[in-house]
């Protein structure tokens, strides 16, 4: 029993850290988003989307999905947090209509429209595509659980909408990291990172907040437990 508490601990400590850096990346990312208030259409990454930028097309999408992409980040951090949720319920409330109203309206219709304009190959496109339709979805779940009074329900499917949320951090470290190994300019490249993205952040939500492996996960307890 004590090493069972004493890996408890530990894991207890390392999921701590785990949050820790990635609200610093997510805060970082947040500011960053903001640095585009400038309207400058030949400014960071839009220098590499010239030709996107020059159809007339992609601004809108580009900035609704980022801009506001920015805050619900860190709006996020705040919705799933424990101590928010029960300390300032108010403020929890006022900041998930934000979140929700943000990506309904603005950041998932925005990502929607930048995912044709991402000349990567068609997984990619169906990559973004279903991420930006899946996202949607989640959240509008969460915002009408919410309304019908089912908060377990509700905590579920704002987790899934989290996931993807977090995408904009796993996207950004999957291309940093994988760049120095890969040809991201190749189509199969960087459609797996299209995919590893969002793919394993809404496995890992259904692994440990949803039932999809209830049945695996209560084998794997009793098998601890006997060990």
């Amino acid at each position: 029993m004590g090493l069972i508490h004493a890996n408890q601990f530990e894991l207890k400590v390392i999921k701590k850290i785990f949050w820790e850096l990635l609200f610093l990346l997510g805060l970082a990312l947040s500011i960053n988003a903001l640095t585009y208030l400038n309207f400058d259409s030949s400014y960071g990454f839009l220098k590499i989307k010239a030709a996107a930028v020059a159809s007339g097309k992609y601004l809108p999408f580009y900035y609704l999905h980022v801009l506001f992409g920015g805050l619900i980040l860190f709006a996020g951090f705040i919705q799933v947090s424990k101590w928010f949720r029960t300390k300032w319920k108010s403020f929890h409330r006022g900041v998930g209509y934000f979140y929700v109203l943000s990506i309904l309206f603005c950041a998932a219709p925005g990502g929607l429209g930048m995912s044709f304009f991402v000349d990567r190959g068609p997984m990619v496109l169906i990559s973004f595509v279903l991420q930006s339709a899946l996202w949607f979805y989640f959240t509008l779940n969460a915002f009408l659980k919410i309304k019908r009074g089912d908060v377990v329900a509700h905590e579920l499917w704002m987790w899934r909408s989290f996931s993807l949320t977090l995408a904009a951090i796993t996207l950004r470290l999957y291309i940093f990291f994988s760049s120095y190994f890969f040809d991201l300019s190749q189509p199969m490249a960087y459609a797996i990172i299209a995919w590893a993205s969002w793919l394993p952040n809404l496995i890992l939500v259904e692994y440990f907040k949803g039932s999809l492996f209830a049945s695996f996960k209560t084998k794997r307890h009793l098998h601890v437990q006997r060990s």
